[in-house]
């Protein structure tokens, strides 16, 4: 009974045979698969085998950036209203629970409700609090944008 390993050097031994046979030749230079002409189209196969994965990322991104959009907009009881930076670690933030809105204090691991607002504050939809990189990202996009004819 022979198994797969017993076989493998034998198929090696055979594979290499030729070779072998070319290189006791000393005047014959040896053929090598690359020296054959299969350069380019193995250039050509690697080529879109990267695009194809480029492809890929972009169609994955975009799915996720749809995905992410499907989820419940309005059904969200806690919504970020405002945040300012005070410095590197530490922030305000404007969270509205309800009807209720609530400033909070973040430092690093540690969160403190600093007031609960009596009457709450009514922000306009473009000055929402967003993050300042995503914020700065869209500014940049949308400059970009605004210069395409």
């Amino acid at each position: 009974m022979t198994t797969l390993y017993s076989r493998l050097p034998m198929a090696l031994l055979a594979s290499a045979l030729p070779l072998l046979a070319q290189a006791a030749e000393p005047g014959k230079p040896i053929a090598t698969p690359m020296a054959e002409g299969h350069m380019g189209g193995q250039l050509v196969q690697v080529l879109l085998g990267l695009l194809l994965v480029i492809g890929m990322i972009f169609v994955l991104a975009w799915l996720l950036r749809r995905v992410q959009q499907i989820g419940p907009r309005g059904g969200q009881v806690i919504k970020l209203v405002a945040s300012q930076a005070l410095g590197p670690r530490d922030r305000l933030v404007l969270v509205q629970v309800g009807s209720e809105q609530i400033l909070l204090g973040l430092s690093a691991g540690r969160i403190t409700p600093l007031h609960t607002l009596k009457e709450p504050v009514h922000v306009a939809d473009t000055e929402a609090a967003t993050p300042e990189f995503a914020q700065r990202l869209m500014e940049l996009l949308g400059k970009d944008q605004k210069d395409k004819p």
